[in-house]
């Protein structure tokens, strides 16, 4: 499913619990129009008007056993959607029945077809009624061991993505204890072990980005320590979160305000990273709070 002018259309269906709507997100941060839960009836018609509509040239649809009529129909469905061109995958999640059971409880909510009978019986029938209906081409992820970034980067890659030619945004965040941890971070490292400038009368009132704030706080042997611990482990670790499908990454540093220590380190990661492919930002989120 490689990059092209002509529709590329992608059928996201399978065992509910089985991570359909994860592999739904994946196709939307790839720039597909996505559609979850489509009514059979409308298929048609959707097909019939996304000619001469940019925004639909690339689609993405979750249908599934929540439509009553999703078995019965299934077959004349596919056959609309191939009929748009050569560009037409099926995707068939599923996962074994331990581990629907586990998410089910976890998600705390009841399956569609088990009203009247135990949730293993309702996945045994969900699971019997998909068989002999798929396409001999239709692709099968067993999600059953998969986390939601493993699950992304396997249909990253079945769309013919270079994961790691693709530059990931990374977000570098200083910040301060003080003011709370950013909800966004991915990771979170604490410097306030590091000497403090605050404590020095000619640096109190200076940041963290000017050079002689920089000096004290990393041209010592704890600092200089430090980041030579730091700066192998950034470029391994931020790769292997490419190479897993993570869509973006943050990566924020704290100190007890956020003014000196942190912006400080922050700077010197964004400069260790910078050799690499990524789309980097930095943010000093505390930097003018008192």
């Amino acid at each position: 499913m490689s990059a092209s002018s002509e529709p590329q259309t992608v059928l996201l269906t399978g065992l509910s619990g089985a991570g359909k709507t994860t592999a739904l997100n994946a196709f939307e941060d790839m720039g597909y129009y996505c559609i979850d839960n489509l009514p059979y009836f409308l298929v048609e018609e959707l097909v019939a008007r996304r000619e001469g509509i940019s925004h639909l040239n690339r689609l993405a649809l979750v249908m599934d056993s929540r439509d009553p009529l999703f078995f019965e129909r299934l077959p004349g469905i596919m056959k609309a959607l191939g009929e748009v061109g050569a560009n037409f995958n099926v995707f068939f999640l599923t996962a074994d029945d331990a581990t629907l059971v586990r998410r089910y409880s976890q998600m705390r909510r009841v399956h569609h077809l088990a009203s009247d009978r135990s949730l293993p019986e309702a996945i045994s029938d969900e699971r019997s009624r998909f068989k002999g209906l798929l396409p001999s081409a239709a692709r099968e992820i067993d999600t059953s061991h998969l986390s939601p970034h493993q699950l992304r980067g396997i249909l990253r890659k079945a769309c013919g993505a270079d994961l790691a030619a693709e530059p990931l945004p990374v977000t570098i965040c200083s910040f301060g204890f003080k003011h709370g941890l950013p909800t966004e971070a991915d990771l979170v490292w604490d410097v306030r072990f590091l000497p403090n400038p605050y404590f020095q009368t000619h640096l109190k009132e200076k940041t963290g980005k000017e050079g002689d704030v920089a000096d004290f706080v990393l041209n010592n042997e704890i600092g200089q320590r430090f980041l030579s611990h730091l700066e192998p482990l950034l470029t391994f670790l931020v790769p292997q979160y490419q190479q897993a499908g993570k869509v973006s990454l943050t990566i924020a540093i704290g100190c007890t305000g956020g003014k000196h220590r942190s912006v400080a380190v922050s700077q010197r990661v964004a400069e260790m990273l910078s050799g690499l492919a990524l789309d980097l930002r930095l943010i000093h989120r505390d930097i003018g709070k008192e």
